[in-house]
Order: structure tokens, then sequence, then C-alpha cells
């Protein structure tokens, strides 16, 4: 099932796509779906057609997201292919300030000169994870999104930098966490309609031309892996989400960056198409 959130002449609601028309389940966000507190009941119906859609979940409780976890993303980074049998997930946080939806407009932050992409696969938890084993950890999967790790590369802050060694590794970080970094959407595919999350294509299309095309075949961590390494760590909730790591292609291996005026579309196969524009600050 496509669940999504919509906004209804200024109402937030909920439903789930059935043809060319969306079923109104309900006010709000997905999130009571999420938590089993409310389902598929029909309350009314709207064209899909020009409806403006929503990221599925507009505060989720935490954004886990994960780094180097494709191998043909590392190696274009000039490094070698990580080792599944000793790597471990390298997990780091986004806040709820980066989720925003389809078609909502990314503004150039003037903290930074270089703004990248990463068309990512979302992963959202719909049942509390705790210390899950690896072959059990998909069941705790309600669905999956298409998404967009956005992230500034470099971060101009007007201050002379002391060169520390670790100056390069929070750069890198708090790069991650800018306001609308993680678009999010247009929907919330159920896991019963993706069977194998390890078996699905991911593209971004910058202005209409291809930058990235992997799949999540590539990645060094399985998305069961990553649910799994993550509630060993935390206590996983549901509405939780994690962002599964990026294909190749991105701008930073390019020296391309953002710019006012570009269209960035992040698709997923399965999980339909996100559209981000690039605005001036």
């Amino acid at each position: 099932m496509k669940w999504l959130t919509f906004d209804d002449g200024g109402t937030v609601r909920h439903g789930y796509v059935e043809g060319d028309e969306i079923v109104v389940a309900g006010d709000g966000d997905l999130a009571a779906v999420v938590r089993g507190e409310t389902g598929a009941t029909e309350v009314g119906r709207r064209p899909l057609a020009g409806a403006r859609l929503l990221a599925p979940l507009l505060a989720p409780g935490k954004v886990l997201a994960v780094a180097a976890n494709y191998q043909e993303h590392v190696k274009e980074a000039g490094f070698e292919a990580r080792k599944q049998t000793t790597a471990t997930p390298r997990l780091f946080l986004k806040p709820d300030t980066a989720i925003t939806g389809p078609d909502a407009p990314v503004a150039l932050n003037p903290i930074t000169t270089q703004l990248d992409w990463e068309v990512e696969i979302a992963a959202v938890i719909g049942w509390r994870a705790q210390g899950v084993p690896v072959g059990d950890a998909l069941d705790h999967v309600f669905g999956y999104a298409t998404s967009n790790d956005i992230s500034a590369r470099s971060l101009d802050l007007g201050v002379p930098r002391d060169g520390e060694a670790m100056t390069g590794f929070f750069d890198w970080l708090e790069g991650k966490w800018l306001d609308g970094s993680a678009p999010l959407g247009p929907y919330l595919v159920t896991s019963d309609e993706v069977p194998d999350p390890q078996d699905l294509g991911l593209t971004l299309e910058l202005n209409g031309q291809v930058m990235q095309q992997g799949s999540s075949s590539d990645m060094v961590h399985t998305v069961a892996e990553l649910v799994s390494f993550s509630s060993r760590l935390m206590t996983l909730n549901p509405g939780d989400i994690i962002l599964t790591g990026t294909p190749s292609g991105v701008g930073a291996t390019t020296g391309v960056f953002l710019q006012p005026g570009d269209t960035m579309v992040a698709a997923v196969e399965g999980l339909g198409s996100l559209t981000t524009p690039v605005v001036a600050a």
C-alpha cells in the first residue's frame, strides 16, 4: 500500500493511493498509522493529480543515517572497498528539522558553497526494536520511502580554523544537519510491497542529467543489518527513520555542487520520485 501525507486546503491529512485517487483515512501525518493506532478506514476521497504532498512523517522521533554504505560510493571517494566481515555501520543522526517533503525547495544556506545530493532508501520503523537479530530485523520495518541526504561538503564559518585533527570530521558531520536537508516521499510504501529491499534501483537526476544510478544490492550493510545494529545501540521506536546510504555519483567527486535554479529528482524503484528545487538563501 502506498500511504501519503498531504495538504488538504490547509489541513494536514493522510491517506493511501487507490488508482488515481487519494483515499483519505484521517487527519495529521502518518505517525498514528505507523504506530498502529489507526488504519485504512475511508473518510473521503481526493484526486491524486494536483495534490500537494508533504513528507509522510513530519516530525519523526529519530532520523538515523549511515555513511559509506555503498561500495561504489566508497571507491569513488578514493578508498578501498569495505569488508563486510569486519566493517560496522558508520551511523550518524540528522535533526527532525532536516525533514521536508516532495517539491519543497531547499535553500542554499550561506554557511556552505558546496551543497551536494545523495539519493537514498529510507526505512521507517513500525514496531519497537531493541537488540533484534538480523533475521528478525525487517519484521520491525513498516515501510520504505525515497529520500535525499543533502550534504554540505564545506562549512564557511567566517572564523579562523584551528587545524585540529577532528575539525574535518565535525565539519562533515555538521554538514548533514541543515534545515530541509532530508527530503522524504512522495509515498511511504508498506514493506509487504518491497519483498527485497536489497534489489532496488536508485537514480538521481540534476536538471535532467543522471548523476547517480545504482542498486541497493551494492550496500555494504543490508537494511536488516542496519536495523539490527542500530537497535543494539538504541531503542528504535515506531516512526523512526533510517536513511540507508547512497550510491556513487555525488557532486563531491566531480566538483559539481548545487546552485539556485537547479532541480534534483531522486527516485527509488517502486517507491516513487522525489523532486527538490534549489533556491537562493
